[in-house]
Parts: C-alpha cells; sequence; structure tokens
C-alpha cells in the first residue's frame, strides 16, 4: 500500500511539474501573441516596430498629422530683420512628407519637408526662383516638435535653417548665428 501512495504521489508532482512548465513557457513564448500592429508594423518581443510615417503603441498614428495646420512663425535671421507670419503645413504626396506653405512669409514659395518622429526635416532645395532675371535662394534646415506651455503637446516647433542666395550671402536662423525660427499653433 505504501508504494502505490509513493506512485501515486509521484505521478501527481511529475503532472503537476508538466502542466506549470508547459503554462510558464506558453505565457512567456509568445509575448505578441495578443499584440496587433497597424499599417505594417511588426511585433518584436512585445513592442510593436512601425514602419517610416507611423507611431504609437501599435503604430496607429501617423506622425505628420500633428504638424499639420496653421502655425505662426515669429524670426529674425542674421540677415533679414525681425518678423512674425504664418505658415501652413499640408500634406504631402507620401506618408513622411509636408508641404509647407508661405514659408519665409512668401505666398508662392511652397517648401518640402519630411518627419521622423519629432524631427523635422528641410531638405536643401531651390525656393524663390525668379527665371525672368535668373535670381534664386536655396533653403535646408531641421527641427523638432515639443511641448509649448500656451499651446500644448506638440504646440511649438523650432526650426533651425539657412538661406543661401547666389551670390552667397547666407540668412542663418539659428545654425551657425542668428536666432531659430519659432512656430506656434
Amino acid at each position: 500500500m505504501k508504494a502505490r501512495y509513493k506512485t501515486i504521489l509521484l505521478s501527481a508532482l511529475g503532472a503537476f511539474t508538466v502542466f506549470t512548465a508547459v503554462t510558464f513557457s506558453s505565457c512567456n513564448e509568445d509575448k505578441c501573441k495578443a499584440i496587433v500592429c497597424a499599417y505594417g508594423g511588426v511585433c518584436t518581443d512585445g513592442t510593436c516596430l512601425c514602419p517610416s510615417g507611423y507611431e504609437g503603441p501599435q503604430c496607429e498614428t501617423i506622425t505628420r498629422e500633428r504638424y499639420l495646420g496653421p502655425w505662426i512663425v515669429t524670426e529674425d535671421g542674421s540677415l533679414s530683420n525681425a518678423a512674425q507670419y504664418t505658415v501652413s503645413v499640408e500634406r504631402g504626396d507620401n506618408i513622411t512628407e509636408l508641404r509647407l506653405k508661405n514659408f519665409r512669409n512668401r505666398f508662392l514659395t511652397d517648401v518640402s519637408a519630411f518627419v521622423k518622429g519629432d524631427t523635422l526635416f528641410i531638405p536643401e532645395q531651390i525656393i524663390d526662383k525668379n527665371d525672368a532675371n535668373g535670381t534664386w535662394s536655396e533653403v535646408r534646415g531641421t527641427g523638432y516638435i515639443t511641448e509649448d506651455k500656451y499651446y500644448g503637446k506638440n504646440g511649438k516647433l523650432v526650426i533651425r535653417y539657412v538661406v543661401e542666395d547666389q551670390a552667397g550671402n547666407i540668412d542663418d536662423f539659428g545654425i551657425d548665428s542668428g536666432d531659430p525660427s519659432l512656430w506656434n499653433k
């Protein structure tokens, strides 16, 4: 009878050990089982890795959306006078592209920019081109979006950029001299 109890006890202990091992390993095995990543995001070790242009716990947010709309710009470059004007930020052709309308307070000037997370990139491009007299200017820069005490989360952009004309004159907005351009919602 003693051997019988011993066999039953060992069988029960073995079954409990197997059940615990299977349960524990299945919980740790697939951290992505209950996670769905949007817009082609991929779950790795319980976290969504989002494709360019998307963010959030499940890649559910289009990054550029927080940049869109009108911004009040206050700036004073190294060559230009202090100015305040409005820029409209609109969607570009792809998911990371933005169009800056009325950049530098010129209605005919659209500047292409790209976003990645909290950073805005203005690649080198020609603006203010005048074919009649052959003049042009070139712009490039970067900026970041941040919280503003009056306008809240994503309410402020700090942009550092330069504009260089064909004669080599550089109007600097916070890259090497001058103050950065401040944009508020």
